[in-house]
């Protein structure tokens, strides 16, 4: 693929993977970008996951014809990036490698080298001069890994973002970024609000035109959007107004009560009300979506004295994410001791900005006239303020 006359893609898709760091899933794959800048002096940005190394290898060869890199720049250490630098290396004995300092730390703790006098430490503002190409490097910590860099080609207006800005699927799936980028963005670099906020705080004088990140589409035009939400998201304000009711329930009372709330706030004007069974449902998918919208609603059981299984789980995704500046409202279920709506709030407690509210709907085993009730008050509570225009 070309991106531009000078810089080529030389990435690779695995169609095979189902679960993206032993986690997430990947209905459409996933894939391992790299990119080769040629001018005068020939970079390389990343490499890929270690089973794909003789595909990368040939994709580079084929761009590169007769000539030899001189650079490899290392941006992330993640494997799915870094598996193939002692395949280049074998190949490029000559090439210098360009990588933060902590970098090379972590280069001698997954190879068992340095590389010495083939390696350049960059920092902030550290420039490298192609010829005809500048690139400016600046450390991107806890994005989301602390050695990771990001780097702008000044001459061509074109960020190299690292994990930034990517997206689960392959380069050619077909469909809307924004889902799976969103779900991206949350499972994996979702803790790390504050650190992208640092980095767009480093970046603010760049003139970006495209964006080519380590996972996912390069991304050519519309680029304010792009950076819109992950400002965004990283600074965990809702995209947009509704309601997210995620529930698990064992006999079906529970599910019962979550089909009349959402029926209730339908009647009262609530058109985005997404509903999540998180014993059935894709976790990650869910969390994404509470993230998304600004209201929660966590319906559950009591289970051996706790919370059913699958909701604890989800929010403890929420919590060691940053989950915040929401509101939460509790349905819980209980024969004899009903204690669920207690503990979920206690999980809670460390997130910040929660507004919780004043209904808590308690069923005793199924729902009555006054669990019904609850129902009606906590509906209208969640839409005191219209979903459509809060």
């Amino acid at each position: 693929m070309t991106i531009t006359d000078d810089i080529k893609y030389i990435g690779v898709n695995d169609y095979d993977i189902d679960l993206f760091e032993g986690l997430y899933k990947v209905p459409n794959g996933m894939s391992y970008n790299s990119y080769v800048i040629m001018d005068e002096k020939i970079a390389v940005l990343d490499s890929v996951e270690a089973a794909f190394a003789e595909q990368w290898m040939h994709n580079l060869e084929e761009v590169l014809g007769d000539r030899e890199p001189d650079y490899l720049i290392v941006q992330h250490m993640e494997p799915d990036h870094s598996a193939n630098i002692m395949n280049f290396m074998s190949k490029y004995p000559k090439v210098t490698i360009v990588a933060s300092a902590r970098a090379f730390e972590m280069m001698k703790n997954f190879f068992g080298v340095e590389f010495g006098e083939n390696r350049r430490i960059v920092a902030d503002g550290d420039i490298l001069l192609l010829g005809n190409h500048k690139l400016i490097f600046m450390t991107a910590p806890m994005i989301h890994w602390p050695e990771v860099l990001v780097t702008y080609d000044s001459t061509e207006k074109v960020m190299f973002s690292a994990d930034a800005f990517g997206k689960f699927g392959t380069v050619d799936t077909q469909e809307e970024w924004i889902e799976e980028a969103r779900r991206y963005y949350v499972g994996i670099v979702g803790k790390y609000g504050i650190w992208v906020q640092k980095l767009f705080q480093k970046i603010e004088d760049w003139d970006i035109q495209m964006i080519c990140p380590l996972h996912g589409p390069v991304l050519f035009e519309n680029i304010e959007y792009y950076i819109e939400k992950y400002n965004r998201w990283s600074t965990y304000e809702p995209e947009e107004d509704g309601v997210v009711i995620a529930y698990t329930s064992i006999y079906g009372n529970t599910k019962k009560a979550v089909v009349i709330l959402e029926q209730m706030l339908r009647d009262r004007g609530c058109e985005q009300v997404v509903i999540k069974d998180l014993a059935r449902c894709d976790i990650s998918d869910a969390v994404a979506n509470s993230f998304r919208y600004s209201k929660l609603v966590l319906a559950t059981t009591t289970y051996n004295a706790d919370v059913f299984p699958p909701m604890r789980e989800f929010i403890k995704c929420l919590t060691e994410r940053n989950f915040c500046n929401r509101t939460v409202a509790f349905i819980e279920n209980g024969s004899w001791a009903p204690i669920a709506a207690m503990l979920m709030r206690e999980m809670l407690e460390k997130s910040k900005q929660i507004s919780y509210t004043e209904t808590t709907v308690r069923i005793l085993s199924a729902l009555n006239d006054e669990s019904e009730t609850q129902l009606e008050q906590l509906a209208d509570e969640l839409c005191k303020i219209d979903c459509n225009e809060e």
